[in-house]
């Protein structure tokens, strides 16, 4: 999640593997029904019998044998992603699915300083963590007094949170929250900001911030944590505060790959589309974040197999396209570029969008994106159709007799690019760095005052710091899920 398996092959068998495949093209083309619509649920039943998280566990110890190969991480752009997408489109094709792989650019970035230094008498310097892709600061640093954007329901997200000309060359400290890092350092710079200070709303550490490209890094910008920034607010509050932004990033091309599988047949007009990144941050090997969810689609996928998806006679009564997004943690680069390839016919061809990232985390609340808006927080309902979802997701999951609860489409992952494009979407989680609270901890275990996952983001994101219990109740629910839409869509009006 983005800051706001068969037969086995060897390590340098994968990289040749995914270094020398040429992108194919999507794969879109119409395909007659080879199965009428069966809405007795047997399918969905199948399949939740069958996928277990003793099955899926072989894919994350493949996901962390390829990251302990490849310097310790499975980072878009690098060979630990290129392996891993190498394992997943190998072991997709054996399995009968069509499957291709789909390049797109990106850039990388290399962050050789990252310094905030408050001057004075009392000269300090701040723990600073240099956003992705931002503008690097003259040599020596850029020295300016701080500037205090307003603190409401939406920190820094608009004009009216800059008074006019108290921006004008001097660097914005703004709060984070509410909107992306990209609309608040669009508005300190049409303030006249020549550089943006956020810091945290939560937690010890500084915000970990960034944009899409180096193109949207207009001005210098970085993350502090919630105690300097509040220090800052208080001494600013009281006099002009100066500072020396630090800041030296390196902007590097590459090109990283989608992989995305579909059943042979099934109705091309009635695409059931489900994703996962598998990316990690260059931090650590992503093995919740997110191996899990993309370890969890391609079990589904090899058990949806095994009942004949992709045999004549046999198939689904509608297609059913898994995708393994690249560049999530870049900005959703990935799934956005997917969504942006795609014709307006195509787009409408999809059916619905399910998203999972992040389905083991270490102290686990169950969480199911909020199609309906019924929590009344954040970005508001998910397109018609999403509301549906959520209750097929919460009625399987009250029958299970498992606790969840709602989380906003806040435009963290993947789902974004489709929702944005009216197509419905859901999902679950089981959560990031969010703090897990007393009432929580007492419906779902763990530890009150603690993250979901301690290791988010970092390099203790391994095999060993997994809850393999939420692991498997999120199986679970992606194989009812594909197993109820590949056969019958009436529950969203299709």
């Amino acid at each position: 999640m983005r800051a706001h398996r068969h037969r086995r092959r060897s390590i340098p068998a994968l990289a040749a593997l995914a270094a020398a495949a040429v992108a194919a093209p999507l794969l879109l083309a119409a395909t007659p029904a080879t199965a009428a619509p069966a809405r007795d649920g047997k399918l969905a039943r199948e399949l939740v019998e069958e996928v277990t998280a003793r099955g899926a566990y072989r894919h994350l110890a493949k996901f962390q044998q390829i990251a302990d190969a490849n310097g310790g991480n499975r980072a878009a752009g690098s060979p630990g992603h290129a392996a891993s997408a190498a394992y997943v489109h190998d072991t997709l094709k054996k399995a009968g699915y069509q499957v291709s792989y789909q390049d797109f650019d990106i850039f990388e970035a290399h962050t050789k300083t990252e310094k905030t230094t408050v001057l004075g008498p009392d000269t300090r310097e701040l723990a600073t963590a240099a956003f992705t892709f931002t503008k690097s600061t003259p040599a020596g640093g850029l020295v300016a007094p701080l500037a205090l954007a307003r603190v409401d329901e939406t920190p820094g997200c608009d004009a009216a949170d800059y008074p006019a000309g108290a921006f004008t060359g001097k660097i914005a400290l703004v709060k984070r929250g509410s909107c992306t890092f990209v609309e608040k350092q669009k508005a300190a710079a049409a303030a006249g900001a020549i550089g943006v200070i956020v810091y945290n709303h939560s937690g010890t550490t500084p915000v970990r911030g960034g944009f899409s490209s180096p193109a949207e890094g207009i001005i210098p910008s970085a993350g502090i944590t919630l105690a300097d920034g509040e220090a800052l607010t208080a001494a600013a509050a009281k006099g002009e505060v100066s500072v020396r932004l630090d800041l030296d990033q390196e902007h590097l091309k590459k090109t990283t790959r989608n992989v995305i599988a579909e059943t042979r047949g099934g109705r091309a007009d009635r695409v059931v589309t489900v994703g996962s990144h598998l990316d990690s941050v260059p931090e650590g090997p992503g093995i919740n974040d997110n191996g899990s969810g993309s370890a969890g689609l391609l079990e589904v996928a090899l058990k949806l197999a095994d009942e004949g998806a992709n045999k004549k006679g046999k198939g689904t009564a509608n297609k059913v396209r898994f995708a393994w997004w690249s560049a999530e943690e870049l900005g959703l680069l990935g799934s956005e570029h997917y969504v942006a390839q795609l014709s307006e016919r195509q787009k409408k061809d999809i059916a619905l969008y399910l998203n999972f990232d992040m389905i083991a985390s270490p102290n686990p609340v169950q969480f199911v994106y909020d199609g309906d808006d019924s929590d009344k927080t954040g970005e508001g309902a998910g397109p018609a159709g999403s509301a549906q979802i959520e209750a097929l997701i919460n009625g399987f999951l009250d029958k299970k007799k498992k606790p969840h609860e709602g989380s906003d489409f806040d435009g963290r992952s993947d789902y974004g690019p489709f929702i944005a494009n009216g197509i419905p979407a859901g999902g679950t989680f089981t959560g990031a760095e969010g703090i897990k609270t007393p009432e929580q901890a007492k419906r779902y275990g763990g530890t009150a005052g603690a993250p979901y996952d301690p290791n988010y983001h970092g390099a203790g994101d391994t095999l060993k710091n997994l809850d393999l219990k939420a692991f498997d109740t999120n199986l679970d629910v992606i194989a009812h899920a594909v197993g109820t839409y590949a056969q019958d869509l009436s529950s969203i009006g299709k």
